[in-house]
């Protein structure tokens, strides 16, 4: 009780200087003006809540991700991206599922707050829904590892967990939230190469199975880059790929490289890698035991994945590699 009052003066405090965003807008406003925005409010967050706003970002991200990848659920009405179904914010046994009056919630269990002391606990108001979110941390603690246990607890997924922990620490290496917007081509464009849609085609090597990526056709050892902001999740030999690499990004897919001739120096698991990074070197490994080369022409396989929460699956890269192909030239 003494916390919950505690909160709800610093919010009254905290944001009578801070003015929010106007939502209604949020669909009119500058990608630049939204990432302010967002920046602004896990900031504020921050200082009611002390959860680092990194971490909040982190959340929000993962969720944005979600909404994308699923279909049962609606786009965002603001500029945060946090979902909770209206039976989890305003009670699993509340009539009234449109509820915004702070006690009726708390009568009926739910988990929604007020965020910004205008006496309404709406679904629909960013503020409130960064609050309610950023509040539940809180009950876990600060730090790093108290955090990941108070996610898990919500997301009951060790990979949410991962992938959101990886989120808040690109979030805090760069101190600025614009990064998704910012990609790089696979291949060096003054290197020759070539590719095409291979995405769906039939593969037989080890059973049949659709191939699941596109190839970039190109001479062995070329360099291979980093296409995103994100984290190395996996490093190593695979009997289809080779050797490989798996990278997250800020959006949760999964970003597939195979048949590489080696690795990068000092690139390892866990890594933080930006837009063009070198990561490794064009190849021809793979269909069959470690160290297994030349059964194919040097190739780049390039795949991506997309987390829905529950699942991952591929989807054809070569509209994504065409973009931004097409921007590295300009």
């Amino acid at each position: 009780m003494k916390k919950s009052l505690l909160l709800f003066y610093s919010l009254i405090i905290c944001f009578s200087f801070f003015p929010f965003p106007d939502e209604g807008i949020a669909a009119e406003k500058s990608a630049e003006d939204i990432y302010k925005d967002r920046l602004a409010l896990y900031k504020e967050m921050e200082a009611v809540t002390q959860v680092p706003w990194y971490w909040l970002a982190g959340v929000d991200t993962y969720e944005k991700g979600l909404r994308r990848a699923r279909n049962d659920r609606d786009k965002a009405d603001g500029v945060i991206n946090i979902y909770f179904s209206p039976k989890e914010w305003a009670g699993p046994l509340n009539p009234n599922l449109e509820a915004e009056t702070p006690s009726e919630i708390a009568l009926f269990d739910g988990i929604g707050l007020d965020g910004n002391g205008n006496g309404k606990a709406s679904l629909h108001e960013d503020a409130d829904v960064l609050f309610t979110f950023a509040n539940y941390l809180s009950d876990y603690g600060y730090d790093d590892d108290n955090i990941q246990i108070g996610l898990w607890e919500y997301y009951h997924r060790d990979q949410a967990v991962n992938i959101i922990t990886g989120h808040a620490r690109i979030y805090k290496k760069y101190n600025r939230l614009d990064l998704d917007d910012e990609h790089a081509f696979p291949v060096p464009l003054n290197y020759n190469y070539s590719y095409r849609s291979t995405w769906g085609d039939t593969r037989g090597w080890g059973g049949r199975r659709i191939h699941e990526g596109t190839d970039i056709f190109a001479g062995h050892r070329t360099p291979v880059r980093a296409t995103s902001y994100g984290i190395v999740e996996l490093k190593g030999w695979n009997k289809f790929g080779g050797w490989r690499l798996g990278i997250r990004d800020l959006s949760n897919t999964y970003h597939y490289y195979a048949h590489l001739s080696g690795f990068e120096d000092g690139i390892n698991k866990g890594d933080i890698v930006a837009p063009g990074d070198v990561i490794g070197y064009v190849g021809s490994s793979g269909y069959g035991k470690p160290g297994t080369q030349g059964k194919f022409p040097p190739h780049l396989h390039y795949g991506m994945y997309r987390d829905n929460g529950y699942s991952e699956w591929s989807f054809d890269p070569y509209p994504s590699l065409k973009s931004w192909e097409k921007r590295d030239r300009r």
